[in-house]
Formats: structure tokens, C-alpha cells, sequence
């Protein structure tokens, strides 16, 4: 377990956390911080929404920050009670420990969550990194999900190697050196399918500037590790998405999800924009009125 700092330099920090609060005003909602002491270090959790309704924990994609996600799914906001951690190890407010998304660490991360805040059970949703470790907790203890939202999913299959190395990391090495938002443009143009959003862009580009990456996926999932697992899971990909590509997303999801109930796939990327975004909504409140 790593405890140096996730950070280059200290101003970037500063940086991204300014960022995180940008996220925040614009999300215009009433919210919560609350710090909560785990087994891994301390976490920073935002929790909004009806304090009465159903829990869903929403768990944010990788070398990202929380409010990103949440502003994609602020649809949920009024009839939910919304628990979103900072991702331990991840930029935001977390303590900066890197843990091991290979074994059962951030599924006992999440437990200290849902003890502290007294859910026994809960809806999860998570994009990309956040839904591999869903499957990290759906394969250790099961009984903690009541369903979950699998979007653009870590832990299912990888897309080729030599694309992410043609598409991401060549130009990100470029980027590094240069500065140069060329680059920065052909990266966020092959992680969104050329429809990422002007804010996600600046973000991600001073993400690259400041943060050590995360270069360790979560475990690709074996149907052996789920054969406990029966919440409805629906999954949602994206046929362009450069690290998760939907076609191989769906077969290896059916051969490993038990009860995968619901499969979307759109014709976008990693990041989806706008416009996906209000499909994927309609999706998600669809999928959680009748199952949650």
C-alpha cells in the first residue's frame, strides 16, 4: 500500500481541488461532506438527496474527480439518497493511498462506508473504474448490493493494447513533453469520440499536468467470482470506447453477470456526451424503478 503523495506538485493539488469545486457550484445542489475513518485511511464522501430514500452509491471513474460523475447523474439527485465517495487513492479529498482494485481491498473500503453511514444494503452505480470495483465488491460480498449500474465498466475486458497505446498513451507521452493541446485535443478526442464536453476537457488536461496516473486496472471478473451474486445488473457501453469496447463488453458480461438484465450499448466513447447522457439517464431511472 502506497502513502506518497498521488500528486506532482503540490500547486496541482490545489488545482484539481479547484476544479472539484467549479464541479460542485455547477452542480447547484444542497450537499453534505462528511470524512469517513477506514480500514485504508480517511475518505471524503458528498451525500445529497431525500436523507429518507433509497441509497444509491455512486462511485466515480478513475484519475477523475467525483463531481464529474455526479453531474452526470444529477437526474437522480431528487428521489435518491446519493452517498459518493472520493475514491481513495484517486484526485478529490480522500486520503491519497493506493489500494489494490485486484483483491478484496476496496470492497472492505466500501463496507467502512456503508457501516458509517448505517446501509445495510444499497443500489450501486459506477462508470469505468468505479463499476470495477462494483464487481470487486459483487464478488466478495454480494449481499451488499440490491442492484447495480455498470457504465463504460473496469473489470470485464480490455480493448486491444495497441490501440490504447496508439490512441492514449503515444500522444499522452507527447503531451508530457510538449504541453502542447494538440495532443491533449487527439487524446480527449479518442477517450469521448470527438463529443467531450469543453469542461471535461480542461479537467482531464490538468488531471494529466499533476496526477500520477493510476495505471493498474481492476481485476478482469471471473464467472467463478460471481456465482453468489444475484442482484439485476444493467450495463451500459460504449461501442467507441477505446479501453472497454461494448461489443466484447457484452459478450464477456453475459458469460460472468448471473442475472444481467438490462445491456445498452451507444454509439459513443469512454466519455459520453450530452446527449448520451440523457439516454443513459432515461435508462438508469427506467432500470431503477423496476428493480430498486
Amino acid at each position: 500500500m502506497k502513502s506518497e503523495s498521488i500528486y506532482r506538485w503540490k500547486h496541482g493539488k490545489q488545482r484539481i481541488q479547484s476544479y472539484y469545486e467549479s464541479y460542485l457550484d455547477t452542480l447547484a445542489i444542497e450537499y453534505k461532506r462528511t470524512y469517513v475513518n477506514t480500514r485504508y485511511g480517511k475518505t471524503h464522501v458528498l451525500t445529497t438527496g431525500p436523507a429518507n430514500a433509497k441509497p444509491i452509491i455512486i462511485l466515480q471513474g478513475g484519475n477523475a474527480i467525483n463531481p464529474m460523475t455526479l453531474q452526470w447523474l444529477r437526474q437522480l439527485f431528487k428521489h435518491y439518497r446519493i452517498i459518493a465517495p472520493d475514491t481513495i487513492g484517486h484526485p478529490g479529498y480522500s486520503d491519497e493511498v493506493r489500494i489494490s482494485a485486484k483483491d478484496k481491498s476496496f470492497a472492505n473500503w466500501i463496507l467502512d462506508i456503508m457501516s458509517y453511514f448505517q446501509v445495510e444494503r444499497s443500489a450501486f452505480i459506477g462508470p469505468s473504474y468505479g463499476a470495477g470495483i462494483i464487481l470487486r465488491l459483487a464478488a466478495n460480498f454480494p449481499e451488499k448490493i440490491d442492484c447495480a449500474i455498470l457504465v463504460n465498466p473496469a473489470g470485464i475486458h480490455l480493448g486491444p493494447k495497441k490501440d490504447m497505446v496508439r490512441k492514449i498513451l503515444i500522444p499522452l507521452v507527447r503531451f508530457h513533453r510538449t504541453n502542447s493541446e494538440t495532443h491533449l485535443q487527439k487524446i480527449t478526442d479518442h477517450m469521448s469520440a470527438g463529443m467531450m464536453r469543453q469542461q471535461d476537457q480542461q479537467l482531464i488536461g490538468e488531471i494529466f499536468r499533476y496526477v500520477k496516473l493510476e495505471r493498474n486496472m481492476p481485476k478482469l471478473t471471473k464467472r467463478k467470482e460471481l456465482v453468489n451474486y444475484q442482484a439485476p445488473t444493467m450495463v451500459i457501453t460504449g461501442e467507441s470506447d477505446v479501453f472497454f469496447p461494448g461489443v466484447k463488453i457484452f459478450k464477456t458480461a453475459r458469460s460472468i453477470i448471473p442475472n444481467l438484465i438490462s445491456f445498452h450499448s451507444y454509439d459513443m466513447g469512454h466519455f459520453p456526451s450530452d446527449e448520451y447522457l440523457s439516454s443513459i439517464n432515461l435508462d438508469i431511472k427506467t432500470f431503477l424503478t423496476r428493480y430498486y
